[in-house]
């Protein structure tokens, strides 16, 4: 499982992922593929895609109790499953750019609907264990939730946009559980008093 270092990781795969699988012959234009913030949507690209973690929620499915044990017995808290939710937005000038960005787009990744290991590991080497993936799904957002997230973005200025959802990327914590020492010896005193008493 990896570290606290895993939402940044996701990112960074999926930017690498897109960055692969494009072939500029495709587009007759150069794409860019960014990760976006707010303020990036003032000054957007002219022609590629933008990734926005708009927002991040815990995974109650797959809770863990009681925490873990590495491979010396050290027990560690349990780890955090989270789900990251992407705004992937389509920018170009000429509608008819727009649209094809977005079938490629959607088609690279239903292509692509789980980041193995290997992709992971060369966006951001060391952070997710051995066997460790993410799977990306196409999510669905109310017309009212994807327009309040435009109004506060960039009024006005609403771009063709697809919503992801990473699933499951679990987050491992560096602490270890404080744990007393083996028990030695059980004494039973029920109902013994003190003398005198």
């Amino acid at each position: 499982m990896a570290d606290f270092r895993a939402i940044e990781a996701v990112g960074q795969s999926l930017l690498r992922l897109l960055r692969m699988s494009y072939s500029p012959e495709d587009f007759d234009n150069d794409l860019q593929f960014q990760l976006y913030g707010p303020d990036n949507f003032s000054k957007p690209m002219s022609a590629g895609v933008s990734i926005f973690l708009y927002r991040i929620l815990q995974n109650g499915t797959h809770r863990t109790p009681g925490g873990r044990r590495n491979g010396q017995g050290r027990k560690y808290y349990s780890s955090l499953p989270v789900d990251l939710y992407f705004l992937m937005t389509v920018w170009a000038k000429d509608v008819s750019l727009q649209y094809r960005i977005a079938g490629w787009l959607m088609r690279t990744l239903e292509d692509t609907p789980v980041l193995p290991h290997g992709l992971l590991e060369s966006a951001a080497p060391g952070i997710f264990k051995q066997g460790e993936t993410v799977e990306i799904v196409l999510w669905e957002i109310t017309n009212e939730d994807l327009f309040h997230l435009w109004e506060s973005l960039a009024e006005d200025e609403y771009q063709l946009s697809i919503p992801y959802m990473a699933r499951n990327v679990f987050i491992e914590s560096r602490q270890k559980v404080t744990e007393g020492a083996p028990v030695q010896e059980r004494v039973y005193d029920a109902g013994e008093r003190e003398p005198g008493g």
